[in-house]
This record gives structure tokens, C-alpha cells and sequence, in this order.
């Protein structure tokens, strides 16, 4: 379970954090490190040093440039913030986090993956609407101040509180799980690449059926990602919207397509 958990760092500014985040992660078992377009040098001898044996860590962990292709085969992406959003979205704490982890991991193909922002900013808004779900560590009110590698190592620590859990009790009907009512579901839950592609493809119809106006947006892909996102689709459900927006595509081209008298017109 542990290795399909993946650390996804965005933006970090100095590299002795890439290294003490690694750290954070070998002590719980977590071995996967993606890093996006990182502000230093990267992997460095600081990076190494503050990793303080977990090197293979840092051997490992993968470079892109953004982050869609860091979360692309992901089933559920969790952002972690620290800023309230003018749009709420599902939040979760790090306690409930773990609860839900060995649920959402039940399909032996699940990866799941934590995302971490910038030091000096967090994630962008356009970052966290790419996440299911916010999880926000509670830290005290008079000094709320949280450096990235101590963030990562109060969500790998419930990882691997959830991993034991599922060592020492009852696998099943657990209570985070991904599936409606408990129950072992009949399709496997939709990758973060095919949930984007719904996305791409649901403002495009939108757009040529005059219902969604880019230059004027009023948060409506905001809010339907939101929808989406929360429902937790499996592959069939997208499918079946996928075929749905094909059709609106097809009518919608037949509707606007000039007829052999429109073109004799001319």
C-alpha cells in the first residue's frame, strides 16, 4: 500500500527541503517522489545530506516540468492547504485523511497522491481544483508557521498509521472507503489523465453550445470540477459522459452545418 502512495513537491525553493521531505518519507515507508518544476537545483549534495540516508529517494524521484503528468495515473489526488478557499471544497484533517486511505487504495492498482505546494505560497487555486480532496493539518492558532518537510512528515506518519491499520484489523467494509455504501464497487475509479480529458472535452461542448463563455466564466468549470471531483467517478460513469458530450458534439455540428441550400445561395 505504501508504495503507491506518491509525494508530489511543487515549486520548492531550496533543495535541503527535496532532501529532508525524502527523509520524512523513509521513515514511513513511502518511497515515491515526484518533484514539479522545482525553484533550485534539485537534487544537489544539501538535498542529500539533509536526507540523511534516504537517498534511494532521491535516486528515484521523478522531474516534470508541470503537474498533470506527475498525477496521471492517480485515483485520488489530495492537495494539502493551509488557506481557507473563496470555493470550499471537500476538506478532510490528517486523522481523517488516513481513515479514508485504506478504503481508497482497496483496488491494488490505486495510486494515490499527496500534493505539496511552495514554501512562501502553497498551491495555486488552478493546482488545488486538480485535487479530490484538501486536507488541512490543524496547527496552533498563536504560531501556525509549517515548513514543507514537517508537513510531509504528519501525512506520511498517518500513512502509515492507515498501512498498520489495515495490518492488524479487518480489511473490509472499511470506513474511508472510495466506494458508495461500503461495498466493493464494479469498476475501477477513473485515472487523474482520463478525468482531465472529461474536463477538456465538457468546457469544449459547453463552449460551442453557448453555455460557457471563457472571457466571462463566472467559476462555472470551478464549480462543475468541484461536482465532478466530489462524485468520484469510476471508468464507466466517464465513459458514459464522455459518450453523453460526444453526442451533444454531433448534434450540435449537424445543427450548425450549412444546407445544400445555404451553400447554393452563395
Amino acid at each position: 500500500m505504501l508504495e503507491r502512495i506518491r509525494i508530489v513537491l511543487i515549486g520548492t525553493s531550496h533543495p535541503g527541503n527535496i532532501g529532508a521531505a525524502a527523509r520524512a518519507m523513509k521513515t514511513m515507508g513511502l518511497e515515491q517522489l515526484s518533484l514539479v518544476a522545482p525553484r533550485c537545483d534539485g537534487i544537489t549534495p544539501e538535498a542529500i545530506a539533509r536526507a540523511s540516508g534516504a537517498d534511494d529517494i532521491l535516486e528515484r524521484a521523478t522531474l516534470h516540468d508541470t503537474l498533470e503528468p506527475a498525477l496521471t495515473d492517480c485515483r485520488w489526488v489530495v492537495g494539502a492547504s493551509a488557506r481557507s478557499r473563496h470555493l470550499p471544497w471537500p476538506l478532510c484533517s490528517p486523522r481523517e485523511f488516513s481513515a479514508r486511505l485504506p478504503g481508497e487504495m482497496q483496488d491494488n492498482k490505486s495510486t494515490v497522491a499527496l500534493v505539496f505546494g511552495r514554501e512562501d505560497k502553497g498551491l495555486t487555486n488552478d493546482e488545488l481544483q486538480r485535487c479530490h480532496t484538501h486536507v488541512h493539518i490543524p496547527t496552533s492558532s498563536d504560531y501556525s508557521s509549517l515548513n514543507l518537510a514537517a508537513a510531509v512528515q504528519v501525512l506520511a506518519y498517518e500513512c502509515r498509521q492507515a498501512f498498520l491499520a489495515t495490518q492488524t484489523g479487518p480489511s473490509d467494509a472499511l470506513p474511508g472507503s472510495a466506494y458508495p455504501f461500503g461495498v466493493e464497487w464494479d469498476n475501477p475509479l477513473a485515472n487523474h489523465a482520463d478525468t482531465e480529458r472529461f474536463f477538456e472535452h465538457l468546457e469544449r461542448t459547453l463552449i460551442d453550445i453557448g453555455f460557457h463563455d471563457p472571457g466571462n466564466p463566472r467559476q462555472l468549470m470551478a464549480r462543475l470540477r468541484r461536482l465532478y471531483m466530489r462524485s468520484r467517478m469510476d471508468v464507466m460513469e466517464l465513459n458514459m459522459l464522455r459518450g453523453i458530450l460526444t453526442r451533444v458534439d454531433r448534434l450540435q455540428n449537424s445543427a450548425t452545418r450549412p444546407t445544400d441550400q445555404d451553400e447554393g445561395s452563395h
